[in-house]
């Protein structure tokens, strides 16, 4: 396992658009593994493989005593609404208040390449939505109502 090194606004890669994993072997198990190491040396709750360069659709969510990696993931519902503050390891400095659904249904796979239906809601489900969006090429100051510099 190694850190890697996250990325931040400004660098291309955070807008482009993540592609499907094919291959769940030796090479996406590393990757997963580096992202869990560096997100728990970064202390946020969850990461995107485009946040550590690689442009594949891969997230993996760390929040209280939930872990859970996320391949190939596909937003089968969403419902209800909420608003709440955000930050993200890629923008530095800065949160933003973003409209988010308050209830998610998620289809992913897991590193064995398994797929599992998850269902998300409150903070659990905007973590999912902000770390979906990477994958897309979007940021949370791309949907954030306000954005403030963080003291």
């Amino acid at each position: 396992m190694a850190l890697r090194n996250i990325i931040q606004l400004g660098d291309p890669t955070l807008r482009k658009k993540s592609f499907e994993v094919v291959d769940f072997g030796e090479k996406t198990s590393t990757l997963l593994d580096d992202m869990k190491q560096t997100l728990q040396a970064s202390g946020g709750v969850g990461l995107a493989a485009p946040q550590v360069g690689v442009l594949r659709r891969v997230f993996i969510v760390s929040y209280e005593d939930f872990y859970l990696e996320c391949i190939n993931p596909v937003m089968l519902s969403q419902s209800g609404k909420q608003i709440d503050l955000e930050g993200c390891l890629s923008v530095k400095g800065k949160s933003g208040e973003v409209v988010r659904p308050n209830k998610i249904k998620l289809k992913y796979q897991d590193r064995k390449g398994n797929e599992h239906i998850i269902k998300a809601e409150g903070y659990l489900a905007r973590i999912f939505c902000h770390e979906y969006d990477h994958l897309d090429g979007i940021v949370f100051v791309d949907k954030a109502i306000d954005i403030r510099e963080d003291n």
